[in-house]
């Protein structure tokens, strides 16, 4: 009797194994996932182990692992070049990196219209476009980055005509968690596409995009010192005498570096050196960051030297807009990145710069940066029916090294929550769903269309879950 028990007992275990593995092995054309995988994020802030990572080639592919996580109860997170500064990329779950992903589909040259797979990078998008004589209207400073990862993050540059970069986006097409594929559009399934224009990852797995492009153009980049009392007094005329106005302010000081970029037909042409760009203003910078790790007081006279050395005189330079628009981001950073409504731009700095001022041992790294967008009505912009002041505020980490920033990180989003700003969804911040129920009109309506969409939560992490819990 013990020894039939036995046999049933190992039966059953038998069975269960041989489950597991036909789940994990035996699906049709299952593709491979890999275990032991450390993702870290660009800046080396965030990072995490997944149980399985996983590069698809095909629809078919990402299909079988959504099959595959629904079966065994796993989330999944998909990442593309992982440059956030946050952990909303991060997962213990499954990992799907979408870089084998990366063609472009059609191009409609009448239209002047671009369809691409959601893995590609910006920066292999750039040159395809310029061989059909295209070009993006607006892009950020990071090219490093996957198209569906920008979008979904609510990535924006400058120019008070221009919106987000979603904004550029005509139609999507996105697998659920149930494995079913919807397209959408601002003709179809409208409400869907007015949530996945930024759709934070957790809607499903964005397949293919079609964006709206415009001929290719050049820029004409001019850079000036001036003064934030200046530029905050003459804020209007500067928005207007630029598309793609924006400004670099150095905290414990006055300077500030204006930044003019225009359509031009002028030849390329260049004011970047070596010597100034990278032996003094990245390795130079970095080093003396670090000295200032133990001297904290050098960091004041750390922006105004550099101010003078770099920033001090004006420069002009031409290119491809995609070539002007992109730019270093120097070594390691922790950053925050708020949208106020534009019309408190000076009110905000001025505080801002009170506040630094009150607290003369706190440390505030250069620069911050100030960009304006057009309002939108993609449910979670930033810019969601306002026209919109980007402040961006950085600490480096030289040579990896943190540097204490939080009373400084509080103090900014403090005066960010007070003036009615919205954090940047792929950067850092300590924002709870209050707080978005309070920031965004339409919030409820995203959660309900992401309940729908993934009733189970498959696409959360512990990021989403502070966003939606």
């Amino acid at each position: 009797m013990t020894e039939g028990r036995s046999q049933l007992l190992f039966a059953e275990i038998d069975f269960i194994l041989l489950e597991q593995v036909l789940l994990q092995h035996c699906l049709p054309n299952l593709v491979h996932g890999y275990k032991g995988v450390k993702f870290q994020n660009w800046a080396k802030t965030y990072g995490c182990y997944p149980e399985m990572y996983y590069q698809p080639t095909s629809v078919e592919e990402i299909r079988e692992v959504l099959a595959l996580a629904r079966q065994q109860n796993k989330r999944v997170k998909v990442v593309g070049g992982g440059h956030s500064p946050s952990d909303i990329a991060c997962t213990d779950g499954f990992m799907i990196h979408m870089g084998k992903m990366n063609r472009i589909l059609q191009v409609d040259k009448e239209k002047k219209q671009v369809t691409v797979e959601a893995g590609i990078l910006l920066a292999d998008l750039y040159p395809q476009l310029d061989q059909h004589g295209l070009a993006m209207s607006n892009m950020g400073a990071v090219s490093d980055v996957t198209i569906a990862g920008v979008i979904g993050s609510g990535t924006h540059n400058t120019g008070i005509n221009h919106g987000i970069l979603s904004t550029q986006v005509v139609s999507l097409t996105l697998m659920t968690a149930d494995g079913a594929i919807i397209q959408c559009s601002k003709s179809s399934n409208v409400e869907l596409f007015q949530a996945a224009q930024v759709h934070l990852g957790c809607l499903g797995v964005v397949l293919s995009l079609t964006l709206q492009c415009v001929p290719q153009f050049h820029l004409q980049e001019t850079t000036f010192p001036s003064t934030l009392r200046e530029v905050l007094d003459n804020l209007d005329s500067h928005l207007k005498k630029s598309e793609y106005f924006r400004f670099h302010w150095f905290p414990h000081s006055e300077n500030v570096r204006v930044i003019y970029q225009d359509h031009t037909d002028k030849p390329p042409s260049s004011s970047a050196s070596w010597i100034w760009d990278y032996a003094v203003g990245f390795y130079l910078l970095e080093f003396l960051l670090w000295i200032s790790t133990f001297l904290p007081c050098l960091v004041g006279w750390i922006n105004r030297c550099f101010f003078r050395l770099l920033f001090s005189v004006k420069k002009e330079s031409s290119n491809l807009s995609h070539k002007i628009f992109s730019y270093e981001c120097l070594f390691q950073q922790h950053v925050q990145d708020w949208a106020i409504p534009r019309e408190k731009t000076k009110e905000v700095l001025l505080e801002l710069k009170t506040m630094l001022e009150a607290h003369p041992k706190m440390v505030a790294h250069y620069p911050v940066e100030v960009r304006f967008t057009k309002g939108d009505d993609i449910l979670l912009s930033p810019c969601f029916q306002r026209d919109s002041c980007y402040i961006n505020i950085i600490m480096y980490r030289p040579y990896g090294k943190d540097v204490p920033r939080l009373d400084y990180w509080l103090a900014y989003e403090a005066i960010m929550k007070k003036f009615g700003g919205r954090p940047h969804w792929a950067k850092a911040h300590s924002c709870t769903r209050k707080d978005f129920e309070n920031m965004y009109p339409a919030f409820p309506k995203f959660c309900a269309i992401r309940e729908k969409l993934d009733p189970t939560g498959m696409f959360l992490n512990a990021y989403l879950e502070k966003v939606f819990y």
